[in-house]
C-alpha cells in the first residue's frame, strides 16, 4: 500500500517575531506530527523552528513541487521567517517489507 504524499521538514529562522506573532505560535495545536497544515517546534526564544508538514502528490509532482506546497503552508500561519532549508520525502518510494514469521 502505498501513499501518494510527501512529508516535508522545514528548517529555518523566525524573522523578527514580534509578541504578537509569539503569542500566535503559542497558541497552534502542535497536533499529529505531520499534516496538511503543518506544525511548528521551536526553540525556547522562538528564533530557529521546524515545520512538519505533508502535501499530496499528483502522479507527476517532484520534491520541487513538494517544497513548493510546504512554502504555501508556512506561509499560511502568517509568520515572518528565513533561512529556509527543506527534505523532502516521497512516501509513494518507501517500500515497506514484510514481517518474516
Amino acid at each position: 500500500m502505498t501513499q501518494d504524499l510527501f512529508r516535508v521538514i522545514v528548517r529555518g529562522k523566525f524573522d523578527g517575531l514580534d509578541d504578537a506573532g509569539r503569542t500566535a505560535l503559542r497558541a497552534k495545536d502542535s497536533g499529529p506530527l505531520f499534516s496538511e497544515e503543518g506544525t511548528f517546534t521551536y526553540d525556547v526564544n522562538a528564533t530557529a523552528f521546524t515545520f512538519r508538514c505533508q502535501v499530496p502528490a499528483g502522479p507527476d509532482d517532484d520534491e520541487r513541487v513538494a517544497r513548493e506546497r510546504a512554502a504555501e503552508a508556512l506561509q499560511a500561519h502568517g509568520l515572518p521567517c528565513r533561512d529556509l532549508n527543506f527534505a523532502v520525502t516521497d512516501l509513494r518510494t518507501i517500500r515497506v517489507r514484510a514481517k518474516r514469521r
